[in-house]
């Protein structure tokens, strides 16, 4: 007798981070919050984004988890916790990535678990909201038709849809957000709020979108990969180049804005601006093509870049100096300075490009180092700092971009550093024939107060380094001079340091870096405004120029701030990508009137 059998199910398995979202979700549903606090490690770190806190925020340890889920766990009312793919363990860290749901929103995060008194703890925990209940974003299954079926007299096309909107908004039509700038922060997050439906109106001083790109030195081009480079929902084509030259950067940005129809203002200068707390909205006065107009957002977004406001040193003797001089910013190129005596003040990204740029070109070259420089050859970051992440190898490991910005965001701020120092210490060991030479030739090298490199530089105080591109061998070879000090004056003729070396000069370049983004709301709002705010950037991390106390995130970037609906969205094409999701669902929810509020918000330590 044959007898069939039906195939016996595999095993289900309750591994250790199923078990920790099962309890977790238990604890939180009957409103246990010692109990959902006590899930965390004596040294752990939640940090939310958006979903629990409206705000970009990180607690610390079980007495920061009760504080956090008392203030917001009865209004959020999280559920649906799960393991989005099967969890992983190695070296002792449980890693599982899960979804979520709260009252008005899903999320999305990563949960890392470490053993502590014989259980599994949670060390690190990352809450992401990436949409709202109903007010899902048209893609995928919810994209538009397009086309419209049928008969219809009335009917509207695409075109005139389009052309209306243009003839309207900014005019007739106020927009719900008002974003001053137009560069890749800028159109990120205008690409973000059309998607989302928050009518919105991007300006910008420049004819064209790009043109913030094509305006600068000529051998600018990007010093992260294409990989880490993508914009939201258009990424670049597999066949773009690994560090993509500034022209062609400038033109994809202005393609993306006709393709993904962001309403976008060009050659518009924002000329002042004010807020009616009564009236709950900002007067933006705006110079467009001649004409004055005013517009009444009531939500203003400065997204003019974190490095977009130049620092020009006052020094005696620029008023009498009788050759060119400029801020880096505005560096024409290398072309007309053939023969040229030029001194770069300056050591990171933008004084090498132009050195090494002049220095083709047959100038005489001077670098002047004012202070140590951390200096990272680009192979050797691309494959060991950013290769798991951002690469073909990632790729194909199956990392994509948007899970590679999660892991990328899990990792507190608090412990960054300590996962950034054996990486940095590889490239030392790698590279340490490029640095001895560096250093024999005089230049001054470091990797970061602590030995964590170029990252925590960047996060910290967004200066204060170089990724070589070639540049820094010319310095090491000697073909760029090297002077050390700072500058005490200028000659009519010569720059001169406080140890009386004088360097003659036909050109002197400035690349001396840039102010926080809150120089802008000074220029354009008021001082008052400006130091309602305070800083911008920065972890408060004690380290040079990253003025404590700790404050866990990047000051007033992406999250609300002391001053009513003003927001700040910056930092390279990574973070503006990333972040422009959280910015634009915070100001979605506002539009939409859902309740939105704010957690811990960050207080003013320091003005600029």
């Amino acid at each position: 007798m044959t007898q069939t059998l039906e195939p016996t199910p595999p095993a289900v398995h309750s591994g250790p981070a199923q078990t920790w979202l099962a309890d977790f979700e238990a604890a939180l549903k009957e409103r246990d919050i010692p109990r959902a606090a006590g899930l965390f490690a004596t040294k752990s770190f939640w940090r939310d984004l958006v979903a629990f806190s409206w705000n970009l925020t990180t607690v610390e340890d079980p007495a920061g988890v009760a504080d956090l889920l008392s203030a917001t766990l009865e209004r959020v009312d999280p559920s649906g916790f799960a393991l989005e793919e099967p969890e992983a363990t190695d070296a002792g860290v449980t890693t599982a990535w899960f979804t979520f749901e709260t009252a008005i929103g899903r999320g999305r995060g990563l949960l890392r678990l470490k053993v502590e008194d014989d259980r599994p703890k949670a060390w690190t925990f990352l809450t992401t909201l990436y949409e709202l209940k109903g007010h899902e974003e048209p893609r995928g299954v919810r994209r538009p038709k397009g086309a419209e079926h049928g008969v219809n007299r009335d009917r509207v096309t695409w075109a005139e849809k389009r052309q209306a909107e243009a003839e309207t908004l900014g005019l007739t039509e106020q927009p719900y957000a008002v974003v001053i700038g137009g560069g890749q922060g800028g159109i990120a997050l205008g690409a973000r709020l059309r998607q989302l439906g928050v009518p919105s109106l991007v300006i910008d001083r420049y004819e064209r979108p790009g043109d913030q790109w094509r305006g600068r030195y000529k051998s600018l081009c990007l010093h992260d990969p294409v990989w880490y480079d993508h914009l939201p929902y258009l990424k670049f084509p597999d066949n773009w180049p690994v560090f993509a030259p500034k022209d062609k950067i400038g033109d994809w940005l202005e393609s993306y804005v006709k393709v993904m129809e962001v309403p976008y203002w060009s050659s518009t200068t924002a000329t002042s601006a004010s807020y009616s707390e009564e009236d709950g909205e900002w007067t933006v006065t705006v110079s467009r093509g001649g004409e004055e107009i005013t517009l009444h957002p009531k939500q203003l977004i400065l997204a003019t870049g974190m490095s977009g406001k130049p620092n020009i040193p006052d020094l005696p003797g620029m008023d009498i100096f009788e050759g060119e001089q400029h801020h880096s910013s505005k560096h024409p190129g290398p072309d007309a300075y053939e023969g040229k005596r030029v001194v770069v003040i300056g050591s990171n990204n933008s004084a090498f490009d132009i050195c090494g740029a002049l220095f083709e070109h047959g100038a005489d070259v001077t670098m002047v180092q004012r202070s140590s420089t951390h200096i990272v050859k680009s192979d050797t970051l691309m494959d060991i700092g950013l290769g798991d992440l951002y690469s073909e190898r990632a790729l194909a490991s199956g990392m994509t971009t948007e899970k590679a910005d999660l892991v990328f965001a899990s990792l507190p701020y608090r412990i960054m550093h300590e996962f950034q120092i054996p990486l940095y210490q590889q490239m030392a060991e790698r590279d340490a024939d490029f640095y001895a030479r560096l250093e024999k030739a005089g230049f001054r090298h470091d990797w970061g107060d602590d030995g964590s490199g170029l990252f925590m530089k960047y996060l910290r105080r967004g200066s204060g380094y170089y990724i070589d591109v070639g540049s820094a061998e010319l310095v090491a070879d000697g073909h760029v001079k090297l002077a050390q000090g700072q500058v005490s004056h200028l000659t009519e003729t010569s720059v001169v340091l406080e140890d009386g070396t004088e360097l003659p000069a036909d050109l002197v370049v400035y690349a001396t870096g840039y102010g926080s983004m809150n120089g802008w709301a000074a220029d354009l709002i008021s001082q008052e405004v400006a130091d309602r705010v305070g800083k911008c950037w920065g972890l408060g991390s004690s380290t040079t120029k990253d003025p404590g106390p700790w404050e866990g995130e990047q000051r007033n970037m992406w999250k609300p701030t002391q001053q009513e609906a003003l927001w700040f969205h910056g930092g390279n094409l990574h973070q503006s990508r990333h972040y422009s999701l959280y910015l634009a669902l915070q100001l979605k929810a506002r539009f939409e009137e859902i309740a939105t509020p704010v957690y811990n918000l960050a207080p003013v330590h320091h003005l600029s």
